[in-house]
């Protein structure tokens, strides 16, 4: 599997980095084992989580995903080989979102006990935290950066303003900066990427691993009206996306997968992956087929011809 370079990091991943959103969650311990095996065994190396996966769940703490990605490194051996991303900042009972210098710290240490590794190789700030400065909390990744609990950082979920704003601040303080960005970023969901953000990481070399690839499951192909909603329990977030665009997009991934013999998903991932500026997309799955499929979309090349067809439907 071809790898790219992660921005300026020293990182290379493939084209498609596994969500690990879904282990301890609707994929148990040995189906999560089984996913990850599958994954690596085909030559792919990056698995994103974050402290807070699955805290939503019904009698969860968070960190339930990352517990599982430790044992899993732990029993294989090959913590050497993983590319592991993490993220910190979401709410884990303290009642907000928290990238203080104080919870950083602390929260580092308690992802490394779960991953039971000695560093993250990147760590993410999950979301804003209006309440903190950038200085503080790009002070407290330095520390974790020199003291080697963590390789690279980055940032989740912040528009073309809030990450000029963090470089500016790491270039003025001389503090280490934001190398990776992670972005919503989909065939429907394009607006907040493209444009002055996607700018921004051209500009300065920022490598960007997206997710919401296949906005919510919507471009699977399989909710084509309101009826199929109850095709899974994500079905209702899929709602918003079934209007005239939306259809025009379906339309278009039909298409250019009957002439790849691929599914409608590949297709929408092969797209991110061919898009300017994009790293990585992130991809969950949970069982072995899925696997195999976002397999098959890391190997996928649509041709000028196909990525016109769609940037046209979506546009």
């Amino acid at each position: 599997m071809q790898k790219r370079r992660l921005g300026q990091t020293d990182l290379s991943i493939a084209p498609l980095v596994l969500g690990g959103n879904v282990f301890g969650w609707t994929a148990d311990e040995k189906t999560s084992f089984d996913l990850l095996d599958r994954f690596f065994d085909a030559g792919l190396n990056a698995i994103d989580t974050a402290d807070a996966y699955s805290r939503w769940v019904s009698g969860h703490t968070g960190g339930e995903s990352e517990t599982i990605i430790g044992k899993w490194m732990k029993r294989r051996g090959n913590r050497e080989e993983v590319v592991v991303i993490t993220k910190v900042g979401s709410d884990m009972g303290q009642g907000k979102k928290d990238l203080s210098a104080a919870y950083i710290e602390k929260a580092i240490d308690a992802s490394l006990k779960r991953l039971q590794t000695d560093a993250v190789d990147l760590y993410l700030s999950h979301w804003p935290d209006p309440a903190t400065p950038y200085e503080e909390t790009l002070g407290a990744y330095e520390k974790l950066l020199t003291k080697g609990k963590v390789r690279h950082i980055g940032a989740s979920n912040l528009d073309a303003g809030q990450l000029r704003a963090a470089l500016d601040v790491a270039s003025l303080r001389s503090l280490p900066r934001y190398a990776v960005l992670q972005p919503a970023y989909n065939l429907y969901d394009r607006s907040s990427f493209d444009g002055p953000l996607r700018d921004i990481c051209l500009a300065q070399d920022i490598g960007v691993i997206s997710y919401y690839g296949l906005a919510k499951g919507f471009l699977s192909g399989k909710y084509r009206s309101e009826a199929d909603l109850g095709k899974s329990p994500r079905g209702g977030g899929v709602k918003d996306y079934l209007n005239a665009r939306g259809m025009r997009i379906l339309a278009a991934l039909d298409i250019v997968s009957a002439r790849h013999s691929a599914s409608q998903a590949e297709v929408a991932l092969a797209w991110v992956m061919a898009r300017p500026g994009i790293t990585a997309p992130i991809a969950s799955a949970t069982t072995l087929d899925q696997v195999d499929s976002l397999v098959r979309a890391a190997s996928l090349k649509l041709s000028a011809e196909d990525m016109a067809a769609l940037d046209k439907a979506s546009a």
